[in-house]
């Protein structure tokens, strides 16, 4: 049975410690030393060896947080949200519909159909718990009222990035 050498050893670690203070990138370093970059990323932690964080990053983050210094929900929205918000508006301009969602066709988890509305009304495991059971059109999961909550367009959602 082969002896398998240890990823990091102490020439290796210190050829870490050095690229590190140096300036080096993870991806740059990992090439270097011979490992994954996730490797050079787990010992770093391990290390406790963090970089101070940059200016654009301390922007960024003080962007994100409102006046009580609570980070804001992330406003990224993935492209199948932003496809799924096309669907339901026309266009990503188009204003957003308003109105009351129907509570005529609630069902159990037993009777949710494929087109269904899979929308949760109250707490799973509460005695009137069920879901929205409206039409839910195009393989989409909710149906139009729901999308609309659950899918609330933003100014970043018409920039999508590739």
């Amino acid at each position: 049975m082969p002896v398998l050498s240890p990823t990091w050893t102490n020439e290796r670690i210190e050829l870490l410690k050095q690229h590190f203070e140096a300036g080096l990138s993870c991806r740059e370093i990992a090439a270097d030393i011979g490992v994954s970059r996730n490797a050079v990323i787990g010992k770093l932690s391990r290390l406790n060896l963090t970089r101070g964080r940059s200016l654009d990053e301390r922007r960024l983050q003080d962007r994100n947080q409102d006046r009580t210094g609570a980070p804001r929900a992330q406003r990224a929205v993935p492209r199948l949200q932003f496809e799924m918000l096309a669907t339901i508006y026309g266009e990503a301009d188009a204003p957003v519909a308003t109105g009351s969602i129907d509570e005529a066709n609630r069902c159990s988890l037993m009777e949710l159909g494929e087109n269904r509305c899979r929308w949760p009304i109250s707490t799973p495991g509460a005695e009137d718990f069920c879901f929205c059971g409206n039409v839910a059109h195009d393989g989409q999961p909710y149906c139009a009222g729901h999308s609309r909550l659950a899918y609330k367009p933003n100014s970043r959602a018409r920039v999508m990035r590739g």
